[in-house]
């Protein structure tokens, strides 16, 4: 098979080196593309056969060519541009002969070229340029794949993403949807009257959350940095600042397994907003997810695998601990006990619990272990525990629990919102809690003395709320794997 292809190459090869004696650039950028196939398409899909014999209509585009059927002194041929594909028919004596032996001779599939002519529609009906000149735009060196689809592909697709994208078209769809969902809430949030915002991606003190971060160095000032793992604590200092309602979207790093939910670089939105709380704040999330589904896939129900998922509002609500009861099937005498809950998480193998754990935080490693993956369509779990929740408002009625929520959806966590904690004093307790928790577990560990400082200028009452934007396009793409929403994911280098 490597002999074959190494014979096609240099077949190809060949050809570019005689455009070249010919004095025909392989390379060449002197061709106008005056429309791209999607307008063409457009405008006169819709004539019919009698149309263009009544009237010619120019077509002038360039694309490359996917597929050529040739019959000796004539060839049809499809070319695709980043818009739309159509059909071209090129034929001897209709062609400057020059531009016909250009074609037969030297040009192949992968190709990049421009064509001018005029529309009509063959004897299938087929909209189709009927070619009266040809230009070599790019000569391509290797064969386009024939297929990419299948297990023992599925690396090769990830590494060489451009190859992909060119073989197929379910795949260009993908990242079509993504940057619709990411225009989408850009749109959603603007018209609401958010500030979109660009806070540091180099952090002295990375904050925010509790994830393993990478590392870096700054050479001129000789200081140790961190990739962010979140923008939470720089966007809450916005707020102090005045802005009332800030969002970022950007990049997020976590030095951590990769999996096909997770991978070390991923996107996030989040977005913050005064004089507002996370009874408020669930409400608009549930309008604004509600109102993506509809726009991306056009009904509030959406397949994903062999589930059903409904996004149409009220999403469910149930607190942290009546989840376990109500979903997980645990008793309250089992939940109410810090013991009992180790005892039953110990039973199920699972990895990182100690016995000096809390109750809140054994609960909500319980919680993940049971209930999470049972909440398929669009549930807010609300109530977490003040151990699991060190940057979100103690609810008042409940001192052992926060104003947070989260939002899962086919089994995983979307979204994760509450009241931000506004109490310096509280804060800096609870930031010393969690350096303890980072030095158990090798974490770096810092107080973020500065923003402590910008919670006593005083943050006015402020909701916030964090999207995985990866995992809502895999959500609205039917994708499985975080890997086939993410152009260039992080892959093992190949040795």
């Amino acid at each position: 098979m490597e002999q074959e292809l190494n014979v096609l190459e240099n077949n190809r090869l060949d050809k570019l080196n005689k455009l070249k004696e010919k004095g025909i650039n392989p390379f060449s950028n002197d061709f106008e593309k005056k429309e791209n196939i999607k307008n063409i398409i457009e405008k006169f899909g819709g004539k019919d056969k009698d149309f263009f014999e009544n009237n010619r209509v120019e077509a002038e585009t360039a694309g490359r060519i996917i597929i050529i059927r040739s019959f000796g002194k004539a060839a049809f041929f499809r070319i695709r541009d980043g818009f739309g594909e159509i059909q071209c028919y090129i034929q001897k004596d209709g062609i400057p002969e020059q531009d016909f032996e250009l074609f037969k001779e030297y040009m192949d599939a992968g190709d990049i070229c421009g064509v001018k002519g005029h529309l009509f529609r063959t004897k299938t009906d087929e909209l189709t340029i009927k070619v009266e000149s040809i230009h070599i735009l790019t000569k391509s060196l290797l064969s386009l794949p024939e297929k990419w689809h299948g297990l023992k592909d599925i690396e090769a697709r990830f590494r060489k993403r451009y190859v992909d994208l060119i073989a197929n078209q379910e795949v260009r769809e993908i990242f079509k949807k993504r940057a619709e969902t990411i225009r989408f809430f850009r749109s959603f949030l603007d018209a609401n009257d958010f500030l979109e915002v660009e806070t540091p991606m180099m952090q002295a003190n990375p904050g925010g959350a509790t994830a393993r971060p990478f590392k870096t160095h700054h050479n001129a000032l000789n200081l140790e940095l961190y990739m962010r793992i979140a923008p939470e604590l720089y966007l809450k200092r916005l707020v102090v600042g005045g802005f009332d309602r800030v969002y970022e979207i950007g990049r997020n790093f976590r030095n951590e397994g990769i999996s096909v939910r997770h991978n070390p670089e991923f996107t996030m939105l989040e977005f913050y907003t005064a004089y507002s709380e996370n009874t408020s704040l669930m409400e608009f999330v549930e309008k604004m997810m509600s109102e993506l589904a509809l726009k991306i896939c056009g009904n509030y129900e959406i397949e994903y695998g062999t589930e059903k998922l409904n996004f149409k509002p009220p999403f469910k609500k149930i607190k942290l601990k009546d989840s376990l009861i109500e979903i997980g099937g645990f008793k309250t005498e089992e939940i109410d006990d810090a013991e009992k809950v180790f005892d039953i998480l110990t039973k199920r193998n699972t990895p990182g619990i100690s016995k000096t754990d809390s109750l809140g935080e054994l609960l909500t490693i319980l919680f993940d272990e049971t209930v999470e993956p049972k909440l398929i369509n669009p549930t807010f779990i609300t109530d977490y525990p003040v151990e699991s929740s060190p940057l979100a408002r103690r609810n008042d009625k409940d001192v052992s629990v926060t104003e947070r929520f989260e939002l899962f959806i086919a089994g995983r966590e979307i979204g994760n919102g509450f009241s931000e904690l506004n109490d310096p004093l509280d804060q800096e307790e609870r930031f010393k809690m969690q350096v303890e928790t980072k030095i158990k577990e090798g974490l770096p560990a810092e107080m973020d003395d500065d923003y402590i400082e910008a919670l006593k200028q005083g943050l006015p009452p402020t909701a916030g709320c964090g999207i995985g934007i990866d995992r809502v396009v895999m959500l609205l793409t039917n994708s499985h794997s975080i890997r086939d929403v993410i152009l260039f994911p992080l892959l093992k280098p190949v040795k």
